[in-house]
């Protein structure tokens, strides 16, 4: 370990000499280990390309033989590229010999990282011309896309690199390509304001199309706010009012939430009211309001100009203003609908007035559950920020009183959260057991956990109807039998302390006795086991801790799981028991162990340490006992 320690960091940090004091002595086994091993999840001959020591990269390929393929973890600007090739990095770095060295000693100039990322699309990326010109002439596929279908053309573009995108229209870009959701290059001009990138392609082809939300790079452009790009579209000829007058009310309402700048907005929106009624002869009406929203306050469209010099004297109308033009615009499946409608909810709560948030939070969510698939993202992050809100409020902060949460908007977050749970369950059935990833299922998991943990904090002060009604909800959630990473159970999860990761903001800490002896009460059953044949009793055992402020609670909880049936002797799969996994003190410290083992449970363990045959001899009943010893 210290060896490849040594290593990996000679090469970081470009110590070729260092190197040769560790490798050349030693034998070809050893130095091939070395120079495989990861740190961090990179080799040296990866951290040599990424840092630019060709002296390093040199040598590692040269006299150690380190394969000029292999692939590894590394990181650029706070995001982690998995399976990047030492090309790969080079290219993203801008380390111009490193690629002609590797590229001469026979790299594949095409190699992919995990998400189809290639060596031009990295270079690309952070605008290193000459590295992207020596890629194409030395084979590099100029339309090979991303996972999500972005080409070469359209990061140059979004980054803003007319050079580059200039010389990839040369080579025979596509300037039309479409990525999985349908945005072209177009699109990434507009969302990045690159109006000079935007003129390019339209002179050499490229044509204004919708993506996959019915978005028009016009339309992309005023989400974004940059408005000089919405200006040059509108002057275009082939823009029709209808797409100016969207275009300039989508704008205004940026010019609201992203810039606060209300007399921007209020100039953009005049401007497409005299879109709308310049000819009298084909006036262009607002869709008409089919029902008043309450959570934007019954607020309707102004739809004339005395209508809009009045909002001036009212900002908050003139936010609920924005909230509909954007809903009417864009429509209630793109993210930025919810999005806004949750950020103005959270400065709502910034200014105390959490009945308001909550308003325009539920009302962002029932829209996202109603056009997003489950597990989506979007809709665990609304859950997580009820969770997180719902803790502000009943914590004391800065010498502000704890507010209290209604019974009501805690229980119908519940409810939609395990609805979500269980349409999510569904989902996943659908697929193989080795083709379902539940990532996104685990982390609602740990939500609910939260909230759950959140009511815990109110039932002092819930009625008994409530109290019933709760525990009503609660039961038909264990009972869906939902299961998280490690085949952890509600209980498990119950019991771990890394359940207190959510977030970055804290919500409920965990381990946790009171949600335990909830979901104990509810009928969960406290010997079921995870994939490693861990029981929650296990879990709890290996998070109790000698350290006085979490002791008390941890030890009531393992008190809680053996008073409900919990097997204090039960083996995982390595044939540890809980009682094995307790660090830092004795058993005897926390339970008087023979209160809870019984000769049942000492015979079943004799059995199983002699290896006595017990299949078919006793009840299938007695069989799966002694099997749990």
């Amino acid at each position: 370990m210290e060896y490849r320690s040594v290593v990996y960091n000679a090469a970081r940090d470009g110590k070729v000499g260092r190197l040769r004091i560790y490798l050349d002595k030693k034998n070809g086994d050893e130095v091939k280990k070395l120079i495989q091993a990861k740190t961090n999840g990179a080799t040296p001959l990866i951290m040599g390309c990424r840092n630019g020591h060709l002296e390093v990269v040199k040598y590692l390929s040269e006299h150690c033989n380190a394969d000029i393929e292999q692939v590894g973890s590394v990181t650029f600007d706070g995001e982690t590229i998995e399976g990047a090739p030492p090309l790969w990095c080079a290219a993203a770095a801008g380390h111009h010999s490193i690629v002609k060295y590797l590229v001469n000693k026979g790299c594949g100039v095409n190699k992919t990282t995990f998400t189809n990322s290639t060596p031009l699309r990295a270079a690309c990326f952070d605008g290193h011309t000459e590295i992207v010109k020596y890629l194409v002439e030395h084979g590099a596929d100029i339309e090979i896309a991303n996972r999500h279908g972005h080409t070469c053309l359209m990061i140059s573009c979004y980054k803003g690199h007319r050079d580059i995108a200039e010389y990839l229209l040369n080579t025979g870009a596509d300037v039309n390509r479409k990525s999985v959701k349908g945005n072209t290059a177009l699109h990434d001009c507009a969302e990045s304001g690159s109006l000079d990138i935007m003129k390019l392609l339209l002179d050499r082809g490229a044509v204004m199309e919708q993506d996959a939300y019915g978005m028009s790079p016009l339309l992309a452009a005023a989400v974004a706010g940059f408005t000089k790009i919405v200006e040059f579209l509108i002057a275009c000829p082939e823009c029709g009012k209808a797409e100016k007058a969207d275009g300039l009310e989508l704008l205004g309402a940026t010019y609201v939430d992203k810039k606060r700048d209300m007399l921007g907005a209020i100039r953009m929106w005049r401007l497409a009211m005299e879109e709308r009624y310049s000819d009298k002869n084909n006036l262009l009406l607002k869709p008409s309001t089919q029902s008043l929203i309450s959570a934007y306050e019954n607020t309707v469209e102004v739809t004339s100009f005395d209508e809009l010099d009045d909002l001036i004297s009212d900002p908050d109308d003139m936010r609920m203003q924005a909230l509909l033009v954007r809903e009417r615009i864009l429509g209630p499946a793109h993210p930025d609908t919810s999005y806004y409608i949750r950020y103005r909810g959270a400065l709502y709560a910034d200014m105390g007035n959490f009945e308001r948030c909550v308003t325009l939070w539920m009302y962002a969510l029932d829209m996202q559950q109603r056009v997003l698939e489950a597990l989506n993202p979007m809709t665990q992050s609304s859950f997580l920020s009820f969770a997180e809100l719902f803790s502000f409020m009943t914590t004391e902060w800065r010498s502000r009183p704890p507010h209290p949460v209604s019974f009501k908007d805690i229980m119908e977050v519940l409810v939609r959260a395990i609805v979500e749970l269980k349409k999510g369950s569904g989902i996943l059935e659908k697929n193989s057991p080795a083709d379902r990833d539940v990532t996104h299922f685990h982390r609602l998991l740990v939500i609910i956990m939260h909230i759950l943990c959140l009511m815990c904090r109110l039932q002092p002060q819930l009625g008994s109807d409530q109290d019933q009604l709760f525990k009503q909800m609660v039961y038909n959630f264990v009972h869906l039998s939902p299961r998280g990473t490690k085949g952890f159970t509600p209980l498990h999860l119950a019991c771990a302390k890394e359940t207190t990761n959510v977030g970055r903001y804290p919500v409920c800490n965990f381990p946790s006795n009171d949600v335990v002896q909830l979901l104990v009460e509810v009928g969960a059953s406290v010997n079921v086991v995870d994939v490693d044949g861990n029981s929650p009793l296990h879990v709890a055992a290996e998070n109790l801790q000698t350290t006085p402020n979490n002791r008390p609670c941890r030890l009531e909880i393992f008190k809680t799981l053996l008073s409900s049936g919990a097997h204090i002797d039960r083996c995982n799969e390595n044939r540890k028991t809980p009682m094995q996994l307790i660090q830092g003190m004795t058993v005897s410290d926390v339970v008087p162990p023979l209160s809870y083992l019984t000769l049942q449970c000492l015979a079943a363990r004799k059995v199983m340490k002699h290896k006595i045959k017990y299949r078919g001899v006793v009840p299938k009943k007695l069989e799966d006992f002694i099997e749990m010893h």
